[in-house]
């Protein structure tokens, strides 16, 4: 282990006592599968003393190997470079504001980020159940503890992802910041919720996100091709032509919100491969969106 990974795994070991790398299974709960996924390197408890929004759900945390459900206990699964190169990434796995696929859309594809150099960190927030500003609340503060350590983990830009409709949750991030310390660098997002138009959005993460039957300024503010300004960070963003879960028409209105903006924009768009591909190694695409991927990140590293 290199030096500065062992210095990093001796600050982060601290900070992560007691908090663990799966949730127990309630009595009564369906015996999850046996999977297997990268391990992180620490896992942090977000809100120690408690965390400062509710959203009113009851019972006990799920964990069903892939996925978790009912997330009472949000953490931040640290995954460290050998060989920082400057950048970070904070995933936020989807689920449909219902569920979080934190090993799928987040664990999985660890190695392939920190073989870069990226310190590579994987939300499990809580969801919302009609309070969107519960998951936020978690993103800011994953944000926030991540800064703090900017220096003993080795990077200088700190940039978001997001699948489905953690897309739309890292997407709002993108686009509600009220101070700069809350501006993520640069923002990745697979197949994204964007748009809460009931034309092309996802009506379940709608429904979860918001309620049964939101104010149109609720479905304004969390559509965030509406919200994006000049100020939102540059964006690579991918899509599937065939996506029947989330249209398409999700990233390409975004990205032409940004365009407008004058904000840095990439948009992939692949004829075929539906939804939830991230993690899919018979992807017909995945040798070109990683690709693509890796020269665009490129732009944030730091030179040697």
């Amino acid at each position: 282990m290199k030096k500065h990974t062992q210095t990093v795994f001796s600050l982060l070991a601290a900070l992560a006592l007691g908090a663990g790398t799966a949730a127990a299974q309630p009595a009564g709960a369906p015996e999850a599968p046996v999977f297997h996924f990268p391990q992180p390197d620490a896992v942090i408890d977000l809100w120690p003393d408690g965390a400062p929004s509710d959203n009113g759900l009851t019972g006990d945390e799920i964990d069903y190997g892939n996925h978790v459900s009912n997330v009472t206990k949000p953490t931040l699964a640290l995954f460290l470079p050998e060989k920082p190169n400057g950048v970070a990434l904070l995933v936020c796995p989807g689920g449909g504001y219902v569920d979080v696929w934190d090993k799928t859309e987040g664990y999985a594809n660890s190695k392939w980020f920190t073989d870069q150099g990226i310190v590579y960190a994987v939300l499990k927030y809580r969801l919302p159940n009609g309070h969107p500003e519960v998951p936020m609340d978690d993103v800011h503060e994953a944000m926030r503890i991540l800064k703090a350590r900017a220096g003993e983990l080795g990077f200088s830009k700190l940039g978001i992802a997001g699948c489905s409709a953690g897309g739309h949750l890292a997407a709002t991030a993108a686009t509600h910041f009220a101070t700069p310390e809350e501006r993520p660098d640069f923002q990745i997002l697979f197949y994204p919720v964007i748009s809460l138009d009931p034309a092309i959005t996802h009506a379940g993460s709608s429904y979860f996100l918001l309620g049964a039957q939101p104010a149109q300024e609720l479905l304004d503010k969390y559509s965030n091709e509406k919200q994006v300004t000049p100020d939102a960070p540059p964006a690579f963003i991918m899509a599937n032509s065939d996506d029947d879960l989330v249209p398409c028409e999700n990233s390409i209105r975004y990205y032409e919100a940004l365009r407008a903006s004058h904000v840095p924009a990439a948009l992939h768009i692949y004829p075929v491969g539906g939804h939830g591909w991230a993690d899919h190694e018979d992807f017909a695409y995945r040798a070109a969106w990683m690709g693509d991927l890796q020269i665009w990140l490129s732009a944030f590293a730091e030179s040697e």
